[in-house]
């Protein structure tokens, strides 16, 4: 089950000494074709480099990235295991069936182990000497997948060997621990790169969500025997929060592709198939079937859930084993589209997923985002606001999208559906950018910006990274940025809207007061981010101040404006360490 957001913080006491985070201790071996090797590189701390310097190493494209982790996931298990276990023992048996190149256990109804071989073989061989079980009165569907039930023939002999199993962390950190991390941080800096640290999807997670699209890909292999199931959004997007639901598409366009070197002669072969009037109900009735074999047969697929005639048909299921709430899909190629414009974006520049989170993290605290689907703003127009903003600094951080397509070359080309969704897939050709401003100040002009955006009248485009008159009266319109008659914000109201400007502007204000007169290191005040994440000062406002004629708001916009033209150095300060005031 997907996990829930952190909430509002309350104020709590801190401790003296920051306690130490336990990390989930990885097996990671080096077997030839391999992204372990990848793992290591990719796992240095985020803030561990300077702003705006950034890795010269080699980037894998999107592509790339995915086929090695579905490649990975094809040669992966997923073993159920009895709470008591002797890893040593267990690993020694699956050894019997090939070198295992990784593993990890994690806990959710139950002890589990993912264990990755170093060749697919070992997959095969394991399954050849697995039985279904015996169950009594009660008849078992025979299934043969990848997802397994371990059981111990002496239980005695494995409690005698068996020492604490560490299992890989699932879920976020507490509301309780976010705040006591983010208040022992050095700077604002430190503490964006912290929650960044917290939140993002680890190496486990990340493999989890590929072997479970494997999973389900067996399951619809039986009737598409050349498919393939692909997650797509926050699990591969690189802005995916521990405890995020599973999106993913069944791939169905490798299925009898006609490949013109293999056709000899003057005959053409076609596979006899079903007709029926459109694609929709094609898809419709895909997903109907899939959707039935995944709650009669899907090992660990509960409360399976058709939902056919939404916009884009889909199968909603829980994974239990892996934790996963899933939505599944069929032949999305553009959100997949989506996803890797996302990527990019993502690995240009090591600022954007640490703000992204951050703000994202600052809005689900204040109620603006939901896991309930509504009027409020969505994670994903949240993306696009931060991405439109660094794209509007100078010098940019970020391309427009527009600027993406011309680097691109007749190997980027990409059409679906008569929307062009070219763009450079080879992050190694995007220069980076000059732009060296800290995190401190892009989060306090990111809640400047927005919180002084003109909405009534203009439109966020990434394409084009700049203002745009709106095309329709919605009261926030971000454009989509492959299907542009879309808005992708169309859901939010005027009140929801109206709740994130003010919030903004309170956002910002706190940021300039806390310029003028930052707390001492050794203060329980909360400060910087953290204080972002407290209830609104605006909800807990004295009776006295809510009777001005003056809207909180309004007040608030104009105490910012005053405290900038008083203090410009103060808020083009870049250091961001924190100083103990020497004011009495």
């Amino acid at each position: 089950m997907a996990a829930c957001g952190v909430g509002r913080l309350t104020r709590l006491p801190l401790c003296a000494q920051r306690s130490q985070v336990l990390r989930p201790i990885r097996r990671l071996l080096s077997c030839p074709g391999t992204v372990a090797a990848d793992v290591r590189k990719e796992e240095q701390p985020p803030g561990s480099a300077e702003t705006g310097s950034e890795d010269r190493t080699p980037k894998k494209r999107f592509s790339e990235v995915q086929k090695e982790r579905r490649e990975q996931a094809q040669r992966t298990v997923l073993i159920h295991c009895p709470n008591k276990i002797s890893e040593k023992k267990f690993l020694k048996y699956l050894s019997q069936h090939g070198p295992i190149n990784n593993h990890f256990f994690y806990e959710s109804f139950g002890l589990y182990a993912v264990v990755e071989f170093c060749q697919k073989e070992s997959v095969d061989s394991l399954q050849n000497v697995t039985r279904t079980p015996s169950l009594g009165t009660e008849a078992a569907i025979p299934f043969r997948s990848r997802f397994f039930n371990l059981k111990l023939k002496n239980a005695s002999n494995q409690t005698s060997e068996q020492s604490r199993i560490s299992c890989s962390n699932q879920s976020p950190p507490s509301s309780k621990k976010l705040f006591e991390l983010l208040c022992d941080a050095e700077s604002i800096d430190d503490q964006l790169n912290t929650l960044l640290k917290e939140f993002q999807l680890t190496e486990e997670n990340t493999k989890l969500r590929h072997l479970t699209c494997s999973l389900i890909e067996d399951i619809a292999a039986a009737y598409f025997l050349d498919c393939a199931v692909r997650p797509f959004g926050s699990s591969v997007n690189g802005f995916g929060k521990l405890g995020c639901d599973l999106d993913m598409f069944l791939d169905l366009d490798e299925i009898g592709k006609f490949n013109a070197h293999k056709a000899l002669g003057n005959f053409l072969m076609e596979f006899q198939v079903k007709n029926v009037p459109s694609e929709r109900i094609a898809t419709q009735k895909i997903l109907s079937v899939i959707g039935e074999c995944l709650d009669h047969f899907g090992p660990g697929c509960v409360g399976v859930q058709k939902i056919l005639n939404a916009r884009c048909p889909l199968v909603r299921f829980s994974h239990q084993a892996s934790g996963f709430q899933c939505d599944l899909t069929t032949n999305n190629r553009i959100a997949l589209k989506s996803s890797e414009l996302l990527y990019i974006y993502g690995a240009l520049d090591s600022r954007v997923r640490a703000l992204v989170f951050s703000i994202r993290c600052w809005a689900r605290a204040h109620s603006l985002t939901s896991s309930i689907p509504g009027a409020w703003i969505t994670n994903f127009s949240l993306t696009m606001m931060v991405i439109f903003f660094l794209q509007r600094r100078s010098p940019p951080i970020l391309p427009t999208l527009d600027y993406l397509k011309t680097l691109a070359d007749a190997e980027d080309k990409c059409i679906i559906e008569g929307h062009n969704c070219t763009f450079i897939c080879d992050l190694n050709r995007i220069k980076p950018s000059g732009n060296s401003e800290t995190l401190e100040l892009l989060l306090k002009e990111f809640f400047e910006y927005f919180g002084n955006f003109a909405f009534n009248k203009n439109s966020i485009n990434i394409r084009q990274g700049r203002e745009q008159n709106k095309p329709e009266p919605s009261p926030l319109h971000i454009q989509n940025p492959f299907e542009t008659s879309l808005n992708i914000s169309k859901n939010v109201s005027q009140s929801q809207l109206q709740k994130f400007v003010d919030l903004a502007r309170e956002s910002a204000w706190i940021l300039h007061q806390e310029d003028k007169d930052r707390a001492s290191p050794s203060s329980n005040q909360p400060w910087g981010l953290a204080a972002l994440l407290l209830p609104s000062i605006a909800k807990n406002m004295s009776l006295a101040k809510r009777k001005r004629k003056k809207p909180a708001s309004e007040r608030i916009k104009n105490l910012l404006e005053s405290i900038k033209s008083s203090s410009t150095e103060d808020s083009t300060n870049t250091n961001g360490k924190r100083t103990a005031s020497t004011q009495a």
